[in-house]
């Protein structure tokens, strides 16, 4: 996996798409920081996320954007996706393999070297480590720090993706303890002060 120091943001989806978002999402992509978008809906029908999905996968495209599905390696095939990102309860990845073959493959690894370990070794295109920070995306069960990240930049080449809370004013210090990418998606979508596009721009 190629890793473009400029594109470090791994964007992850609000949880509703509404009409204004592809118009967003565009406007985004085009300041060139995004080298991921992750496509997180749990609670659409297969039938509505395959619909967003492929307009977003179309956008994706037109701005060299990695596309890639949350959960549901089946959604991520028929999609023709880039790849798809695994949760430790979602299918493994020996079998999202098989049904994918040589797509991206992400995984969570929470705050563990050992889970790290495990994804490595089965191949995993990226590993992503988290929460750095309190989030208002999803409840925090797992607390990562910075010393945990130097931890495993040691142990392995394979990138690592930031997840947690992360804004303005903390992501810095991930990017300068070695973690390739950062995944954000509240800071962006649901920011009170920000529209997404002055959101994006704060991240230099």
């Amino acid at each position: 996996m190629k890793i473009n120091k400029k594109k470090f943001i791994y964007l992850i989806s609000p949880t509703k798409i509404n009409k204004s978002f592809y118009q967003d999402l565009t406007m985004v992509f085009q300041q060139k920081k995004v080298s991921f978008f992750q496509l997180r809906l749990k609670k659409e029908t297969l039938k509505k996320k395959i619909i967003i999905g492929e307009k977003i996968k179309k956008i994706c495209k037109k701005f060299n954007v990695k596309f890639l599905i949350n959960d549901d390696v089946f959604i991520a095939k028929k999609l023709n996706a880039d790849g798809c990102h695994l949760g430790q309860k979602d299918m493994n990845i020996t079998k999202a393999r098989k049904l994918i073959g040589k797509k991206i493959i992400g995984i969570t690894c929470h705050n563990s070297v050992k889970l790290s370990k495990i994804a490595v070794k089965n191949k995993a295109d990226y590993i992503a480590l988290g929460a750095f920070n309190n989030s208002k995306t999803k409840k925090i069960k797992y607390r990562a720090s910075i010393n945990f990240l130097r931890k495993v930049k040691k142990i392995t080449k394979t990138p690592v993706v930031a997840i947690g809370g992360i804004n303005s004013s903390n992501y810095k210090n991930l990017l300068l303890n070695k973690a390739n990418f950062l995944a954000i998606s509240g800071y962006i979508w649901n920011n009170n002060k920000l529209k997404p596009i002055e959101a994006i721009k704060t991240l230099k």
